[in-house]
């Protein structure tokens, strides 16, 4: 059983954009005077993603039955009926609310259940925060929301329309965690691509970056989640090409290969485009490396279509692959669609993850006794500039920055010697 004056423990499901909030999250409970509590921070993406938050808060109500459960993220906000039945939750939270210190404080019944309109939310608020706990890259969050309507999301309905945070708050914040010995950044948001269009000083995300960099001359390494590229500016190809501390891998939203079913998805890039997008970065910077997300059985996708997904893998040079089987989501246009049988999804499925681990694979085996530098994370694991996994035979410290050779590859994982603490 829980002492009564522990502080509160978040557990988070979903997004990095989700790992920022929980930090904030937590110092805002502790402010608030929350105690023997558990805060569920649950993601919307997916259905399998609500029923492994649903699971969590069952068992642990059955383990620890004093425990209050606060529910909020995601989910929550564009179904929190659904959570308010549970009878195992007591306080109902909005992606608004759970970042508000008032959330946390003691009041009245009629004050479990707050919810707010998310699409009236026109700026971000800044929620600085001095660490990660354990994590040795600090997540920044740069933007929130998003204005598209992709016919398969349901998050603009949990996040609202896009926002950015102006650049001197980022920077601030990153500072903060710079004096922490935090070493590598990583901009994240819901649309990172579309930051700074609302702003009254228009901003692109390149242009963002750049100053970004001049303004934080001791950051060491940046990095940039998920880009949408249909909007890759060119002041960021730019930096691509001429920044090393901004990291040689990038990660695109690109969810099919086929234009038709890019049509039918309401995504903005077309498969051509993704092509001589990454044909052109790869001429910049030739070691950079692609990751990618990628949907299988997105309602109507035929054989053919799936075939050029799997083609556009190799055509777009993707070497790291996230894969995700289509989930309906409720009210979504993509659930009114003729859908495709789950056991041809799985398969799919599998195949694309194969076909993504062989490349992966051929990858990292074509590192081996390369030089390479890696911010250590923890024990003797760490992570290359191109984010591949690497474990040391060396002493190290977390969170450092070593120099090291890749000497062997076995169980996923590249081995490395150790050269020199370069930070």
């Amino acid at each position: 059983m829980k002492n009564q004056e522990s502080n509160p423990e978040v557990v988070t499901f979903g997004c990095r954009l989700n790992t920022v909030e929980s930090e904030i999250i937590k110092n805002q409970a502790i402010k608030g005077g929350l105690s023997n509590a558990t805060i569920f921070n649950t993601c919307g993406v997916t259905e399998a993603a609500e029923k492994q938050a649903i699971k969590e808060i069952k068992k642990l109500k059955r383990e620890n039955p004093e425990t209050q459960i606060i529910v909020t993220g995601c989910a929550v906000q564009i179904n929190p009926t659904k959570y308010k039945n549970l009878s195992e939750v007591d306080i109902v939270l909005g992606n608004h609310e759970k970042l508000q210190v008032d959330s946390y404080r003691s009041k009245s019944p009629s004050d479990n259940f707050q919810i707010s309109n998310i699409m009236e939310r026109k700026e971000m608020e800044e929620n600085l925060i001095s660490g990660f706990g354990k994590r040795t890259r600090a997540f920044i969050q740069i933007q929130q929301g998003c204005n598209h309507r992709c016919t398969f999301c349901i998050i603009p309905f949990g996040r609202g329309n896009s926002r950015s945070l102006p650049i001197e708050n980022i920077a601030k914040q990153i500072n903060i965690l710079l004096e922490q010995g935090y070493k590598e950044a990583v901009l994240t948001g819901v649309d990172i691509s579309s930051y700074g269009q609302d702003l009254s000083v228009k901003h692109s995300l390149g242009s963002m970056v750049k100053q970004l960099l001049v303004m934080l001359p001791n950051l060491k390494r940046l990095r940039l989640s998920s880009l949408d590229p249909a909007v890759i500016d060119d002041e960021l190809l730019e930096i691509i090409s001429t920044e090393p501390r901004l990291m040689p891998h990038l990660h695109f939203s690109v969810q099919a290969g086929s234009d038709l079913i890019l049509k039918r998805m309401k995504r903005r890039h077309s498969r051509e485009g993704l092509i001589s997008l990454c044909k052109k970065i790869k001429q910049l910077r030739p070691e950079i490396v692609f990751g990618a997300d990628i949907i299988v059985g997105f309602p109507t996708e035929t054989e053919e279509n799936f075939s050029d997904t799997l083609r556009i893998v190799d055509e777009a040079n993707l070497t790291y692959l996230h894969v995700f089987p289509f989930s309906a989501r409720p009210e979504t246009p993509a659930a009114r669609m003729p859908q495709v049988e789950k056991k041809n999804i799985k398969k799919r499925s599998e195949i694309l993850r194969i076909k993504g681990d062989k490349i992966k694979t051929e990858y990292f085996k074509s590192l081996i006794g390369k030089e390479v530098t890696a911010l250590v994370e923890k024990g003797d694991q760490g992570y290359t500039e191109s984010f591949a996994p690497i474990k040391f035979t060396g002493p190290v410290k977390r969170g450092e920055i070593v120099s090291a050779k890749i000497s062997n590859f076995s169980n996923k994982r590249l081995s490395a010697e150790i050269i020199n603490n370069i930070l």
